[in-house]
């Protein structure tokens, strides 16, 4: 699914503080992952169905002299500025890495996040293999686009439908779209 939050007054504040954008995406979407158990289940590596107590952004991060892809972790914090730090201090350790997993023994609490600032989208679709064993949400971000005058991001929700519904989804959304209005609580 592709839905559209408005993060115009989000956007205006993060511009004005002249912090990141990448990272704050990273914390929204991994706030609203550990606020749902549905977005945390998993299969461990002894097969086990379950759901984590916390689940880690993976993101993809560009080398620009290659124009390659990373994918890094940072571990989440709840605290918006020490989840900052840490996010933006491994983006500047392993973004000019040439190999796609730069860090060694990756949790197996890990989500996927990426991003394509380059286009904005209105559906994206990602194919994954393992036999239907891969359970964590994926997501992935487009452009902003300017929506009754304010801004938008347009972000893809994929889900195995084996753990979360469309009624998740639309649960973790409304909380997404209240988080990113209401920011001045917690950035």
């Amino acid at each position: 699914m592709t839905v559209n939050v408005e993060v115009d007054g989000l956007v205006k504040k993060i511009k004005s503080l002249g912090i990141k954008t990448y990272p704050v995406q990273i914390y929204l979407i991994s706030k609203m992952v550990n606020s749902f158990s549905e977005f945390r289940m998993a299969l461990n590596s002894e097969g086990r169905l379950g759901y984590w107590d916390v689940s880690n952004p993976s993101y993809a991060v560009l080398n620009k002299a290659t124009e390659t892809f990373s994918n890094i972790y940072t571990p989440f914090e709840p605290d918006f500025r020490q989840f900052y730090k840490a996010c933006t201090k491994d983006m500047e350790t392993y973004g000019g890495s040439e190999g796609l997993f730069p860090q060694s023994n990756p949790p197996e609490n890990l989500f996927t996040i990426s991003s394509v600032p380059w286009l904005t989208f209105t559906a994206f679709n990602l194919n994954v293999f393992g036999e239907g064993t891969y359970l964590p949400p994926i997501f992935t971000l487009g452009r902003y686009l300017e929506q009754a005058g304010k801004k938008h991001m347009p972000i893809s929700i994929q889900v195995h439908h084996a753990v979360c519904d469309g009624y998740h989804v639309g649960k973790f959304v409304e909380a997404l779209q209240d988080m990113a209005l209401n920011y001045n609580h917690w950035l």
